[in-house]
Order: C-alpha cells, then sequence, then structure tokens
C-alpha cells in the first residue's frame, strides 16, 4: 500500500494541470470543506448541517494524522495551482486557503494540539456552553444534544492522553500558570443533575406531560450523572495528580520541543505580516514610548498633583471609578453600547442585521477571564451576539474603561465586524467562517480609537481609559516578544505591563498569564490596529477632499477577514481606484 501512495499522488498531481485552473481550484475548495465539515461537526451545525447535530469531533493521535495527511495532499494540489490565472477575487481566496492548509499543517509539525487549553479557555469550557448555544425546538433536538452529551466522555479521554503525551514529551502549559484553573471543572462535579449546566436545557420540561417526556427526563439524568460527571472528574483527577506536578517549569515558547520554530508558527499564525519577533519588540517600544506622552498630557489637563505612578495608583484605588453591584457595571456598558449604537451612521454606509446584547461573563469562568469579550452566534441561530462584561471582583473593573471595551467588543468593534462578515454570502464558505486574529483585534481597537469620532468619551479619565487600553495592546508587543523569544520573567512581564497601564493588578495578572499561555495571539490586536491607521492615513493623503471615511471603512468591513498583507494589497488597490475616478 505504501508504494502506491506516491503513484496515487503523481495521478492526483497530473490531474490538477490537465484542468482549467479557476475550475480545478474550486473543486478542491469545495472537497476540502467537505472534509471539514465532516471532521468537525460543531462546525457543520454552525452551517446549518443537520447530519451533524448529534455529533462531537473526535481528537485522538490517530484523528489528527488522518487530517494531517489529508492536508498535505490538499497543499500539493494547491501548489500545482497557479494564482496568477485566477481573478482577482478567486487570487485572494488561494492566498487565504494557502494560508489556512498552512497552519493545519504547521500546528501538527509543531504538536500544538498536545496543549488544547489557556489560562481562560479550552475544551472543557467550550463542552458546558452547548446547551445555551443550541436551539430546542423539538423532542429531537433533545435527543440529538443528548447524543452529543453520551459522546463526550470518550472524547474527554482523547484529550487526556494527548495531554499525557505533552507531558511525556514536554508539550505542556507552564506550571505557573495553572493554580487555580481546576475550579472551573470542579463546577462540573454535581451531586444533583439539576445544577449542571449540562442538563440547564432539560429545566423547562415538565415530567408530567407524556411517557415520552419522562423517559427523556430520566435518560437526561443518566447520561449526565453517569456519563458526564464522572468525565469531569477524571479530567479534575488528571489535572490534579498529573499535570499540575509533571508541567513544564520554563515560560516561554521557545523553551518548548522545537520551540523556535513553535513561536514562528504563532507569529505566522496571528501577526499575518512579514516581521520577526525583534521587530515587533522594536516596534512596541516606539508605541509605548508615544502613548505614554498622550498620557502624561492628559495628567497635565487634570493639573494632578503628582506623578505618572501616583496617578495610576489614584486610578486603581479611587471609589469613584468602580461600580458598588454587577448590575451598576452592566448598566454602564449598556448606556453606552447604546450611545454608540445612534452614532454608527456617522461613520458607516452599512450596518448588520444581527443584534447583540450585554451580559456577565459566566460565573465558572469569570475570576481568570479578561474583563469582556464578544460572544456571535451564526445568523442561523434564534439570538443574537453577546457583549460579555466581567462582573467577578468589581473592584478591578474600572468605569472609565468601559466606553472603550464597549467600542471594542460590540460596536463597531467585534459584533459589528463579524455580524457583517457572516452576510458575505458571496465569498467561498471557509474564508466567511474565518477569523483572523490580527484583523479582527486589529479593527476593534482601531474602533476604540473611533469613539472619538463619535464623542462616546464623555470625561477626560475616559479618554484616560482608551490610552490605557491602547497602551495595554502595545505593551503586549513587548511582553509577548519578551516572554516567549527573550527569556522574559513572569514578574518582569507583570512589572511592565503594571507600570506603563491602569490595568487594575488583578488583571495585569490574568493578562500575562494570558500571553503567556497563547503566544503570540496578543501580538495580534497592535500590529492590526496599526496597519489600519496607516492605510487610512495613506488614503487620506492621496485623496484629500475625496476621501470618504464611511466608503473607507464599509470597503474594509466588505471583505470580510483577511490577513494583513491581503489587507495592505486591497486598500491599495481601492485608494487607487478612488483616485482613477
Amino acid at each position: 500500500m505504501k508504494k502506491l501512495i506516491p503513484l496515487l499522488i503523481m495521478l492526483l498531481s497530473s490531474t490538477v494541470f490537465a484542468g482549467d485552473d479557476s475550475e480545478v481550484f474550486q473543486a478542491l475548495l469545495k472537497r476540502e470543506w467537505d472534509f471539514r465539515l465532516g471532521e468537525f461537526p460543531s462546525l457543520a451545525r454552525q452551517e446549518g448541517r443537520q447530519d451533524s447535530v448529534a455529533l462531537i469531533t473526535h481528537v485522538s493521535e490517530e484523528d489528527q494524522l488522518r487530517r494531517y495527511e489529508y492536508w498535505k495532499q490538499v497543499k500539493l494540489e494547491l501548489d500545482a495551482i497557479s494564482c496568477e490565472k485566477l481573478e482577482r477575487e478567486e487570487c485572494i481566496n488561494y492566498r487565504m486557503f494557502g494560508r489556512q492548509i498552512h497552519q493545519f499543517l504547521a500546528d501538527y509539525e509543531t504538536r500544538a494540539y498536545l496543549i488544547p487549553f489557556n489560562s481562560d479557555w479550552g475544551f472543557y469550557l467550550a463542552w458546558n456552553r452547548w446547551g445555551e448555544e443550541t436551539d430546542f425546538n423539538s423532542t429531537e433536538d433533545y435527543s440529538n444534544y443528548l447524543e452529543r452529551l453520551k459522546a463526550l466522555p470518550g472524547v474527554m479521554d482523547e484529550y487526556i492522553a494527548l495531554m499525557r503525551v505533552g507531558l511525556r514529551t514536554g508539550m505542556t502549559q507552564p506550571r505557573v500558570i495553572l493554580a487555580g484553573r481546576e475550579l472551573p471543572i470542579q463546577k462540573q462535579l454535581v451531586e444533583n443533575p439539576e445544577r449542571s449546566a449540562f442538563y440547564k436545557p432539560f429545566l423547562g420540561l415538565d415530567e408530567s406531560d407524556s411517557d415520552a417526556q419522562q423517559a427523556l427526563l430520566a435518560e437526561a439524568r443518566k447520561v449526565v450523572m453517569e456519563g458526564v460527571v464522572p468525565a469531569y472528574q477524571r479530567l479534575l483527577d488528571f489535572f490534579v495528580d498529573e499535570y499540575f506536578t509533571g508541567a513544564r517549569t520554563t515560560l516561554g515558547a521557545s523553551s518548548l520541543p522545537g520551540g523556535e520554530r513553535f513561536y514562528e508558527e504563532q507569529i505566522y499564525r496571528y501577526a499575518t505580516l512579514d516581521m520577526t519577533a525583534e521587530d515587533i519588540h522594536q516596534l512596541g517600544l516606539s508605541e509605548v514610548a508615544r502613548i505614554r506622552a498622550e498620557m502624561e498630557l492628559i495628567i497635565r489637563e487634570l493639573k494632578f498633583d503628582g506623578d505618572f505612578a501616583a496617578f495610576i495608583q489614584f486610578l486603581r484605588t479611587d471609589p469613584q471609578f468602580y461600580a458598588k453591584t454587577p448590575h451598576e457595571l452592566l448598566a454602564e456598558a449598556s448606556y453606552f453600547a447604546k450611545k454608540v449604537d445612534g452614532r454608527l451612521p456617522q461613520l458607516f454606509g452599512r450596518l448588520p442585521r444581527q443584534p447583540y446584547g450585554v451580559a456577565p461573563v459566566p460565573d465558572n469562568i469569570a475570576p481568570f477571564y479578561t474583563g469582556g469579550r464578544y460572544v456571535g452566534a451564526p445568523l442561523s441561530a434564534h439570538r443574537g451576539g453577546y457583549y460579555w462584561v466581567n462582573t467577578y471582583a468589581l473592584e478591578s473593573r474600572t468605569l472609565y474603561t468601559l466606553p472603550a471595551l464597549t467600542l471594542h467588543e460590540a460596536v463597531p468593534g467585534h459584533h459589528l465586524q463579524i455580524a457583517l462578515a457572516m452576510e458575505q454570502g458571496e465569498q467561498p464558505d471557509f474564508r466567511r467562517n474565518d477569523y483572523i486574529s490580527a484583523y479582527g483585534e486589529g479593527w476593534a481597537l482601531y474602533a476604540e480609537k473611533l469613539g472619538l469620532e463619535m464623542d462616546i468619551y464623555e470625561t477626560p479619565y475616559q479618554d484616560f481609559g482608551r490610552l490605557t487600553y491602547e497602551m495595554w495592546r502595545a505593551c503586549r508587543l513587548v511582553i509577548d516578544t519578551g516572554i516567549h523569544a527573550k527569556g522574559w520573567s513572569r514578574q518582569q512581564a507583570l512589572d511592565y505591563l503594571a507600570g506603563n497601564t491602569a490595568l487594575s493588578l488583578h488583571e495585569v495578572t490574568t493578562e500575562v498569564d494570558r500571553y503567556i499561555s497563547w503566544p503570540a495571539q496578543a501580538l495580534s490586536y497592535k500590529l492590526g490596529e496599526y496597519t489600519i491607521w496607516q492605510l487610512r492615513r495613506e488614503a487620506e493623503s492621496r485623496l484629500g477632499a475625496g476621501f470618504d471615511l464611511r466608503d473607507f471603512h464599509d470597503f474594509i468591513l466588505s471583505l470580510g477577514s483577511v490577513p494583513l498583507e491581503i489587507l495592505k494589497d486591497e486598500v491599495g488597490r481601492w485608494t487607487r481606484q478612488q483616485a482613477g475616478a
């Protein structure tokens, strides 16, 4: 059989050369997308595929290898197609598809799949949101959901097996960020099924309705208590008895086996620019200095009696800057969300159809979670997106940063961009469902500064909050590369972030642990925002009075989610077209 593989590859390659490049490319896209839907049921459900509603993704070493071998073949076929022979839009698709395939292959080759969680998210946290993310309109919906729960224990064991391989090979999270990560798992170890997040969808059913419904509820209780809960107990035992004690004591990604390539691939994924770790580090230092000067200017305008450090201490300790109740914090976030909603037409010609709401970060993840996040929903769902606000430890949730947080996570940041991207029906599925962090996070950080043009910031403190958020993202360039390429210690990173931003010390700690456990992702924010501002200033300079900011924003958002190199090419082309017109 092994001797046949090269022959099959040669035959496949010859068929590629035989056809029209566009036709062959379209056929390859369709085959690969069908493969992807079959491998990842959650993606298939998002796309409305009914044949996947009862399935769950398997992750064993055999599954990883099967996908890797398939994607190696896809790359071979893709390399035989010429982008120059494709139409412009199709060439964009070719470049983006090639990037995705490269990342799939790199994840296997660097064995990134052996570390399936970070400091604030993981497979076991995503699972307990299934009930909230599923539409229950019939008995069949409940039965399909139960089938997924029945499969969960087996996949839990697959994840544990992967992490055991990680322990043997040194591919683990650093031990220093693991303290307390067992708490979200412990919350699933209930003695009564009605207290389980997995049983929650069944709470609204009446046990007296019918024999069939009684049987459904009985089965649900059994599946949760005899399958799901013991699976989470196995995960907890593994973490406490094996992972926490066996995890590596080193910090940076460069200390992993093959760590230099691992970090390079993560930069490729999250930066999407041809930049080295040193390039990024130096840009970060430059941006930190620029933003620090703007922050000092506000302090002088406020006539504050003290230096920068004293002002930061004032912001961290004065009660006027903190909500007294979770409701007060959510109400303030909701106020700014609606204020921004009413001003969007000033800067955008096209707005999404999907609405969004404001909600607290779920209790089981809030202690280690970031201050806020956007949680989207497919267009087919019977719900909108959500802007999550973390109401845990209110003494660490500053009110003066809420306008910037709202602009970033809701509108015109993540919700606006992601909801519009889902409406790009003419784009191929692999592209419409992609989220490129440098584009999405870069756009959301850019959106924070748009608050100045929409007159959202009402006090100098709120404007300082905007700057402290921008400083926070600039510090990430320095800290992430410092940890993963320059040998920084955790304390060095904590001191740098605490000394340059007004973030609470709780947030400083959770953020640094996030950068440690999720290499390079934190680079995407500032690099994306920096690129968008470069492109805007170039377009403004070239077009002069002919520059229309609404058209500029609408064009960028019409691209969906693209790597920064493609964004630069496309905005350059758009600018030339506008100049010609």
